[in-house]
């Protein structure tokens, strides 16, 4: 703040101060003859007369009090310009000890955590009691408070996992994030090239459309899209590529949505959460959403974390929408076309998600 608008702002102020007290003595003074008292000439039913007399003491003395707190107050907290007031007081600085506060009140309650293995937080009522508080407070924004998700989020409850549920794999996702890019195939399919690829997906999950040829379709795939579904459809968790045979899908399995997201793509995210929560409270919330009954005890096929972790490290993932082993917030995939991105057909990821 410059001294000009320091000035501005103090000088004003005490002469507002100044002139209220003035008006509280002016106002004390007993107006008229000590005979007769002085009226304001209003006269109502011929006899009927205002008087203008001072205001009574007590009502005097509750404005001179607050007169005096006003001054006490500008004397200890900052309020006139650029002086900071006796007591040195800033927001930031109250804010800062009130979280050094917190802070050291959520230490002692997680410290008996914080050197116990994943597993056997999850066998631990305590420990999923504080994780379910963690998720309500990070992550039911976006997952819902019953974790089951939204169009664009990830069910947690359910068995299907883009990047797979094992205990190492939900911490990763948990506390360094996943992103996910489903290209827009529209330029290089064309309107017919997109129908034939939709209604081969649509055919993969038992669903028959009028429209689309199946086998031109299922060619298109190969060539394209199957370097990161498979060959079968069925998906690659080291990729974090959804699998395409099932009925679950993240963005709502409408033939208008599934159309969309071939021809346009989507694009996902599922923030960190390390720096901000710290070990101890993403292995509390991970532990959580393990004991939710959606991450299976083995998936057959499914690469081990170690594996996916060398695959696609999890802030540089290639082609998904989101994370499905998040259990914080992720960024939603906007309905809107996305503008066309030259990517390889690494990148295929046709939009089945949970």
């Amino acid at each position: 703040m410059s001294s000009l608008t320091s000035a501005l702002i103090t000088i004003p102020t005490l002469l507002n101060i100044a002139a209220i007290v003035w008006l509280l003595w002016w106002t004390s003074r007993r107006r008229g003859s000590d005979t007769q008292a002085e009226t304001t000439g209003h006269v109502w039913d011929e006899d009927l007369r205002e008087y203008n007399n001072p205001l009574p003491r007590w009502w005097l003395g509750l404005f001179l009090l607050t007169v005096v707190f006003a001054l006490v107050y500008l004397a200890l907290y900052p309020g006139l310009g650029t002086f900071k007031g006796v007591k040195n007081w800033s927001q930031v600085a109250q804010y800062e000890a009130q979280s050094r506060q917190a802070e050291a009140v959520l230490a002692r309650t997680f410290a008996p955590y914080e050197n116990v293995p994943l597993e056997a937080l999850t066998r631990d009522p305590n420990a999923v009691r504080i994780g379910k508080n963690l998720f309500l407070n990070h992550c039911a924004t976006c997952h819902g408070s019953d974790a089951r998700g939204a169009p664009g989020f990830p069910n947690l409850t359910d068995n299907d996992w883009l990047w797979g549920g094992s205990p190492d794999t939900v911490l990763t996702t948990i506390r360094d994030g996943r992103t996910g890019v489903m290209p827009a195939w529209k330029p290089v399919l064309g309107d017919e090239g997109v129908e034939n690829v939709l209604a081969y997906v649509m055919n993969l999950s038992g669903r028959k459309l009028p429209a689309g040829d199946v086998e031109i379709g299922k060619q298109k795939f190969a060539e394209i899209c199957a370097a990161c579904h498979g060959p079968d459809g069925k998906g690659n968790q080291a990729l974090g590529a959804p699998n395409l045979t099932d009925s679950v899908w993240l963005h709502g399995g409408a033939l208008a949505t599934i159309r969309q997201t071939i021809a346009y793509g989507r694009q996902g995210q599922m923030p960190a959460h390390l720096e901000r929560l710290g070990e101890v409270r993403t292995k509390l919330l991970a532990a959580y959403v393990l004991g939710l009954g959606g991450a299976p005890q083995a998936q057959p096929g499914a690469p081990s974390s170690a594996a996916a972790g060398s695959a696609a490290p999890p802030n540089t993932a290639p082609p998904a929408v989101a994370a499905s082993a998040s259990s914080a917030t992720a960024s939603p995939a906007s309905d809107a076309p996305q503008p066309a991105t030259a990517t390889s057909s690494a990148q295929s990821t046709a939009t089945k998600l949970r």
